[in-house]
């Protein structure tokens, strides 16, 4: 049982919040309401969480001795040694045979980019993570593999492709948002922990931020009112301050509460932020259902 415990807690169950991006082609293509396309995505997104898990997995045994030096990573129960690697590694193995296979019967191509997710992150873990600037790039690349994977699952009428733009902006804003807060938690032991940071400031990462995030901005703002699958009376445009807060209380959390460093856990403490996110969702679904 306590092996048991100490495995869910390395499969990073909160992290499973990043997944819900594979419902984007089906809430943005008006199909919440069709039962099947439903039921597909959710069957989807937990094949996909499982897959996700098990590389946090890898990643853990991958990085024990490392993390072992870390101020908060040292506590991962792999690293402490209370779930040992020889589990660990079983309960890998076990989930990655029995999720593709089921995700091929659920869709050839999904299997294909659920597989491309598996291979990527086994490549950032071993090599990518260590290339600056490459590295939040790949990071970035996670979350558009996730938009990608929903649209391989049901049948899309029509999909802006300014979502592709807007998801790949903001992950890589959340990324370089991450890596400011490693940098600053981590200070000048940041590179024993983790070399990439050795290519990186907090200077220079401030202004890799304020060119993503008014990118970002700009890119949402232009898909509101030229997507073509939106309502004609651009009502979508009313999204724009949520989103606009949402950028700047992540900004504020990282820059003045030394937050970013773990984005999942900054959406289940930030009020605000919560908030900011409720209040978009929302308002795309009352737009989008009853305009």
């Amino acid at each position: 049982m306590k092996s048991f415990k100490a495995l869910i807690k390395t499969m990073r169950l909160h992290q499973w919040l990043k997944n819900v991006l594979i419902f984007t082609a089906l809430v943005f293509d008006g199909q919440l309401g069709n039962v099947p396309a439903l039921l597909r995505t959710s069957i989807g997104f937990l094949l996909f969480c499982l897959i996700s898990s098990t590389v946090y997995i890898i990643n853990d045994i991958a990085d024990v001795e490392a993390d072992r030096q870390h101020p908060r990573k040292r506590n991962r129960p792999i690293a402490s040694g209370v779930l040992p690697v020889s589990v660990a590694w079983v309960a890998a193995v076990v989930i990655v045979c029995l999720s593709f296979p089921l995700a091929y019967l659920l869709s050839p191509t999904f299997a294909l980019v659920l597989m491309v997710y598996f291979l990527l992150n086994l490549a950032y873990s071993k090599w990518l993570k260590h290339m600056p600037i490459i590295d939040v790039f790949v990071l970035a690349s996670f979350y558009v593999l996730r938009v990608i994977a929903g649209l391989t699952i049901i049948h899309v009428a029509r999909f802006s492709p300014w979502l592709y733009v807007v998801t790949s902006l903001l992950a890589l804003y959340i990324g370089l948002g991450k890596r400011r807060a490693e940098l600053a938690l981590l200070a000048n032991d940041a590179y024993s922990h983790r070399k990439v940071l050795d290519g990186y400031t907090i200077p220079l990462l401030d202004q890799f931020i304020t060119i993503v995030s008014a990118t970002t901005i700009g890119a949402y703002s232009l898909y509101t009112f030229s997507a073509i699958n939106l309502p004609e009376n651009h009502a979508m445009m009313l999204t724009i301050p949520f989103a606009i807060y949402g950028i700047f209380r992540y900004l504020l959390l990282v820059q003045t509460k030394q937050g970013g460093g773990a984005p999942e856990e900054e959406l289940f403490k930030d009020r605000p932020l919560q908030l900011a996110i409720v209040l978009w969702g929302l308002t795309v679904v009352l737009i989008l259902y009853l305009f």
